[in-house]
């Protein structure tokens, strides 16, 4: 049986629910999923300019876990930038 996750601090939301490229309707793009705790932890590091540990704590949660959130995340982007895939920030844990 999988450990229960832990609940994890979570102040920040996205401005829009998903960006896309321009001039493709969403239905022909292929989606990936965000969840809130990988754009708060973005958004903790990259945009707010947090150490990972300070940014751990606001968070509650491992410096692990969060370098482990802001990989995910950060790959994602790259994903939609690179491939033209939409990037849905409605999938919240």
């Amino acid at each position: 049986m999988a450990r229960p996750k832990i609940p994890r601090n979570i102040c920040g939301r996205p401005a829009n629910s998903c960006f896309k490229p321009n001039g493709i309707p969403m239905n022909s793009l292929e989606r990936v999923a965000m969840g809130a705790d990988e754009f708060e932890a973005m958004r903790l590091v990259d945009l707010n300019g947090m150490q990972q540990l300070e940014a751990a704590a606001v968070m509650q949660v491992s410096r692990q876990t969060l370098a482990n959130l802001v990989k995910r995340a950060r790959a994602k982007v790259a994903d939609c930038l690179v491939n033209g895939k939409a990037l849905d920030l409605a999938g919240r844990d």
